[in-house]
């Protein structure tokens, strides 16, 4: 394994000597005239994949390593300490039955709320931190970069939305069979899971890989296809280690277990940050040069999440493969949840896509970019909501598994509590440093002249925020339950049926302009939240009154 791991660092050597070597010779022939000046982001896609594929192995085969060191001196017991010793044999056994995340999941559920909300909340704040941050360091080197990251992006949602629907989906199963106290089903639900997990991402991955620019060329990347078509190369090339990243962070956090997913995704984040403008600028590898950032960083993550789930063993379940064979009742329960909350997402990206056409058409681009940069702050807003929306499903999934009506009940209205005060302080934080927000947005002179109509965007927008709470937090219970159908439906009612509709009516017939698509915007998510809620509640409801709870 020592020999494995040098041969890798001899070869990443090799590979960053005949790329500098390659720079300094095309920059010499630069200034002799021989070669016409371009920019230094021309790292070929074998050369990107090779960099990637060896810099993951070396951080796979160093873990390895450091795994088998540890196997060692456990099993020479001269090598450590008698104190170590100590720690090591007083442990408690089966580690299974002593999570602290199950006895999290299983008591108070106030408490389970706060305890599993808070460091996903603040892992998704550092998640869109990141996502700013690398938009700009791309758009640092111009247009062109900056277009074949835009055009690249709805293809890689779509691989997003994906593993993140089976992730919700698996662990929905796997809480539900917590709560039942069926351990071996919740060992069998995060197995199937990540099967499909490996389908999907090859599915979705090998075409893309393949037809990448073609279908760059087909949506009209223009110039920027050759561009755009690397960048997502690369990162099709990494897709497995992408989808394993979502499903096994939403496996720990089915288990209750929120503080090492949040750990998990805060690493890559933060690992991201810090690769990025080194392999852009420094490195000179440009928009490839991002991809590859985001490829070693995922890969990090990936690493020590395989190292918990599958090295150290020291979650709730138990993940083994021997004897496998596919059960048609888990997967369903799987992909009941799981397709409608892929397909949930998904809607979002068309709502949006179709909101640009209507300010398109209302105000020109002026109004996209109105729209664009009004929509950014509207989503960080919500990044609280989404933290907890996580904790919902996994603490409703295991009271409605145990059949604690009442528990799941007082969870579901706890985090909506929570949540409205929450939003609303940031409503009105909102509201009132609105113009200071805006300047943030308005720094570029091309940007200038829109600094009133986005200020009004962020006091219209701002008063459903309360709202969400209501829609997100209920749609989440309904993940939680099984019940991804209904969730589904509530979003397709909030963001096709209501918004387009009302922001066209507001914006268009009735002459409203901008501040009318605004206005048609929050009235269809205050009247899509309500029912939401009203839908849950009466669900809750159905199941106290005709079913005794046990909490």
């Amino acid at each position: 394994m020592y020999n494995h791991i040098t041969e890798h660092i001899h070869i990443l050597r090799k590979l960053r000597i005949n790329q500098t070597t390659e720079l300094l010779t095309n920059k010499l022939k630069r200034k002799r005239g021989q070669l016409p000046i371009q920019q230094p982001h021309s790292l070929n896609l074998q050369t990107s994949l090779r960099l990637s594929f060896h810099i993951a192995s070396f951080y796979i085969s160093s873990f390895i390593y450091l795994h088998n060191i540890e196997i060692i001196t456990a099993s020479f017991p001269g090598l450590v300490s008698q104190e170590q010793q100590g720690k090591k044999t007083n442990s408690p056994q089966p580690v299974q039955a002593q999570t602290n995340g199950i006895k999290t999941l299983l008591g108070d559920p106030k408490k389970a709320i706060i305890t599993l909300s808070l460091p996903m909340i603040v892992a998704m704040t550092v998640q869109t931190l990141y996502n700013l941050i690398n938009r700009i360091w791309v758009s640092g080197l111009g247009t062109e970069a900056a277009a074949a990251v835009g055009f690249a992006f709805p293809l890689l949602f779509m691989g997003t939305a994906l593993a993140t629907g089976l992730g919700v989906g698996g662990g929905s199963v796997i809480s539900r069979k917590i709560g039942a106290k069926d351990k071996n089903g919740g060992d069998n639900a995060a197995v199937h899971t990540l099967i499909l997990m490996v389908i999907a991402a090859l599915a979705y991955a090998i075409p893309l890989f393949i037809f990448a620019e073609d279908i760059f060329r087909l949506i009209g990347a223009g110039e920027a296809t050759k561009t755009a078509a690397l960048y997502a190369q690369i990162i099709y090339a990494a897709s497995i280690i992408m989808f394993f990243t979502s499903i096994a962070t939403a496996l720990l956090r089915s288990e209750g277990d929120a503080k090492r997913s949040m750990l998990a995704m805060i690493l890559g984040g933060i690992l991201n940050v810090v690769l990025d403008p080194l392999f852009i600028y420094v490195f000179g590898w440009g928009v490839p040069g991002a991809a590859i950032a985001s490829v070693i960083s995922i890969s990090v993550s990936a690493i020590l999440l395989f190292y918990w789930l599958f090295l150290k063993k020291n979650t709730y379940l138990t993940i083994h493969f021997h004897g496998f064979h596919f059960d048609k009742q888990v997967i369903k329960d799987i992909l009941t949840v799981g397709l409608p909350a892929s397909l949930l997402q998904l809607s979002m990206a068309i709502m949006l896509f179709i909101m640009n056409i209507i300010v398109e058409r209302i105000h020109g681009t002026d109004g996209v970019a109105v729209f664009s940069a009004g929509w950014s702050v509207a989503m960080t807003a919500s990044m609280p909501l989404l933290g907890m929306a996580t904790a919902v499903v996994s603490v409703c999934g295991a009271t409605f598994g145990a059949k604690e009506y009442k528990k799941l009940d007082i969870a579901h209205l706890y985090a909506l509590k929570i949540g409205i005060l929450i939003e609303t302080a940031i409503a009105i934080a909102t509201f009132i440093f609105a113009p200071l927000i805006t300047l943030a947005f308005t720094t570029s002179p091309d940007m200038v002249h829109l600094g009133d109509d986005i200020t009004t965007f962020l006091r219209i927008i701002c008063i459903y925020y309360p709202a969400t709470a209501f829609g997100m937090l209920s749609s989440s219970l309904f993940q939680g339950v099984g019940k991804g159908l209904y969730s589904l439906i509530v979003t397709i009612l909030r963001t096709i049926i209501l918004i387009i509709p009302l922001a066209w009516l507001f914006g268009i017939t009735l002459g409203w302009g901008l501040p009318g698509a605004w206005w048609g915007l929050v009235i269809a998510n205050i009247i899509g939240s309500a029912v939401t809620f009203i839908w849950a509640k009466l669900y809750v409801n159905t199941l106290l009154s005709t079913t005794p709870t046990t909490g």
